[in-house]
C-alpha cells in the first residue's frame, strides 16, 4: 500500500506550517539556493533539505539581502564609516557608495546565534572580488562587531524572505503566448500580412 506525500515546502503546502530553519542561503542568477531544516511539528525530529528554486526570487527578498551590504563592506574593511555611510531609514535605499557590492548570501551558524556574509565587489576593471565576512557572534556580551545588533535584525528580515520563497513567494511569472492572438479576441487587432513575390 502506498500513501501519498503532501508537500510541506511551497506554495502548495497544506494549511499546518512546518518550522523552517535556513542554515545557508544564497541568491544567484535570480535563483534561490537554500540548506535549511524542516519539522513537521515542536516534537517532530528535522529533516535537511538542500534546494535551488526553479522560480526568480521576489524583490523583497533582493531588497533584505542588499540591506546585509553595509554590514559586509564593514566586516570585509571595503569601506570607512562616513556620516552619510547608512541606507536612509524609510526607504532603506542603498546610498550610491555601495553601488559595486553585492550580497549574494549567507550561512547561519550556532543554531541561529551568528552569521558569516557572503558578497562581490564589481571592480574598476571589470574583474569580480568575492568577498567572505568574519563570523559574528550575536551572544557576546563584548561584540567585536559594534553593529551586531543591527546586523542580527537585518538577518532575520532576510531569513523571513527566505522562507517566504520556500513556502512559494517568488516573482510573477507569465509567459507570453507562442501564437499571435487572433481576431476572436475582444480587444486585438490583427496586423495584415504583406503578400511578397516569390522569385525564381
Amino acid at each position: 500500500m502506498t500513501t501519498q506525500l503532501h508537500a510541506i515546502v511551497g506554495p502548495d503546502a497544506p494549511a499546518a506550517r512546518s518550522i523552517i530553519r535556513i542554515q545557508k542561503a544564497r541568491v544567484k542568477n535570480q535563483h534561490l539556493t537554500c540548506e535549511f531544516t524542516e519539522q513537521r511539528a515542536d516534537d517532530a525530529p528535522p529533516r535537511a533539505f538542500c534546494l535551488t528554486a526553479q522560480e526568480q526570487v521576489h524583490p523583497d527578498l533582493l531588497h533584505w539581502l542588499a540591506q546585509l551590504v553595509p554590514h559586509l563592506c564593514l566586516l570585509c574593511e571595503q569601506l570607512t564609516e562616513t556620516p552619510h555611510y547608512w541606507p536612509d531609514d524609510e526607504t532603506g535605499t542603498l546610498p550610491p557608495h555601495f553601488e559595486a557590492f553585492t550580497l549574494t548570501g549567507f550561512s547561519i551558524g550556532n543554531g541561529g546565534r551568528g552569521v558569516t556574509l557572503i558578497g562581490q565587489r564589481q571592480l574598476a576593471g571589470g574583474k569580480v572580488l568575492n568577498l567572505t565576512s568574519p563570523y559574528v557572534s550575536f551572544d557576546d556580551e563584548l561584540p567585536t562587531y559594534a553593529y551586531a545588533g543591527l546586523l542580527e535584525t537585518a538577518l532575520d528580515a532576510a531569513t523571513t524572505e527566505v522562507e517566504a520563497a520556500l513556502r512559494g513567494k517568488c516573482t510573477d511569472y507569465r509567459q507570453l503566448d507562442l501564437f499571435e492572438p487572433t481576431a476572436d479576441e475582444p480587444g486585438t487587432a490583427l496586423i495584415p500580412l504583406i503578400p511578397v513575390v516569390a522569385h525564381a
